[in-house]
């Protein structure tokens, strides 16, 4: 072999052992990286929530509260479904409401996102469902059947069963005279802003107790 021959064939030794080197790195690691990607990119598409679909919820959500809501906000929820994909897979949701034809829309974005969300149209139906098992959220709203107090009450009713479920009022209208209860994490009539507060208390539930 000539020695030009000799210093092509030296030249390219340190290419060669980088590309040696990084294939055994990446055939060392590639079942971790798999194990780590995997459940994300699963969560995400688990999510069902392909972002069309999350925002065609979104507005039948909006039209069934008739509440305005701005392009900019709809879009920071969506994206933050996206990211909460995992957060929210497997979380469990008591939504107590009288009328729950005005959240058809949510139950059904709170569904697709992997979540469990039971209905209760009365403190009496509510009650033993919270006893029986363990929820992440209570969403509530706060009139019903002319009492405009049948939500506070409720959460009133739970103290003698320790149940400390946070709480989420979903209304048309919340009046902190009316009674307001410790459990009460927040209160709003949007809805991007209950979608922002359920993926706040999910996050809560993930961390634990600190």
């Amino acid at each position: 072999m000539s020695e030009a021959l000799w210093i092509k064939v030296i030249g390219t030794l340190p290419a060669v052992l980088w590309v040696a080197f990084a294939a055994t790195v990446y055939l060392t690691l590639r079942a971790t990286l798999i194990q780590r990607m995997v459940p994300r990119l699963t969560a995400v598409r688990a999510l069902g929530v392909e972002v069309e679909l999350a925002a065609e919820l979104l507005d039948r959500a909006q039209e069934e509260s008739r509440t305005p809501v701005l392009p900019t906000a709809k879009r920071a929820a969506l994206g933050r479904l996206e990211h909460a994909a995992e957060v929210l897979q497997g979380g469990k949701v008591l939504w107590v409401d009288d009328q729950p034809e005005g959240n058809h829309a949510l139950v059904e974005l709170f569904r697709k996102t992997g979540m469990e969300v039971d209905l209760a149209l009365s403190t009496e139906e509510a009650v033993p469902l919270l006893r029986r098992r363990p929820y992440d959220v209570l969403i509530s709203d706060m009139t019903r059947d002319g009492d405009q107090r049948a939500g506070i009450e409720m959460l009133r009713e739970l103290d003698q069963y320790r149940v400390d479920t946070p709480v989420l009022i979903y209304t048309g209208h919340f009046d902190p005279e009316r009674g307001v209860d410790r459990r009460i994490f927040a209160a709003t009539t949007v809805p991007v802003e209950l979608v922002h507060y359920v993926i706040d208390l999910m996050e809560r539930a993930r961390l634990g107790p600190l």
